[in-house]
């Protein structure tokens, strides 16, 4: 099945990189397809499909490179790389697509543009000390505060599967 919903999705996307065809794209998705975007913005399929019309006008002689598809179960993620025309930015593109009976019926995306990478790791950067653990130095922030919710054994976590509701569960 992950073979077959890659082959879907990179059939769906081959008009559109190498054509710009946005009508060869709409049989591929469902319905009741629904696009979603970082924050609250989710767009139906023709709002979807008008988006991607119009951004295309724009865009023409964008390059593509794709250089990751990859599949487990119902989802299949890209990674690529995008140069805009007119000596435009570069950007990283993360798409993450949910076939259901053959068809696109989810898809979500993350648009990084390259120049800004740095500036989007600050959080990232080597904790100094954090407050109520007694670790400090040279661990990033993220581990430190990791290790501490372990330690501290009346935290909670929640975990997710796709298609389940957030559940809080013990460490």
């Amino acid at each position: 099945m992950t073979t077959e919903n890659k082959g879907i999705v990179q059939r769906a996307l081959a008009g559109l990189i190498e054509t710009g065809d946005v009508d060869a794209l709409a049989p591929f998705l469902s319905d009741d397809f629904v696009h979603h975007r970082p924050g609250p913005t989710t767009s139906t399929k023709a709002e979807w499909l008008a988006a991607v019309r119009a951004a295309l006008v724009p865009l023409a002689g964008m390059q593509v490179e794709i250089h990751q598809v990859l599949a487990d179960g119902d989802h299949v993620v890209m990674y690529s790389r995008r140069w805009l025309p007119d000596a435009g930015p570069e950007i990283a593109v993360v798409d993450i697509w949910r076939i259901d009976d053959r068809l696109i019926a989810e898809a979500w995306e993350i648009i990084e543009p390259v120049a800004q990478v740095t500036a989007n790791l600050a959080w990232w950067k080597p904790a100094q000390h954090l407050p109520g653990t007694g670790r400090a130095g040279g661990r990033h922030a993220c581990c430190v505060a990791d290790e501490a919710v372990r330690d501290d054994r009346s935290s909670s976590v929640s975990t997710v599967s796709a298609g389940e509701a957030l559940e809080p569960r013990r460490v």
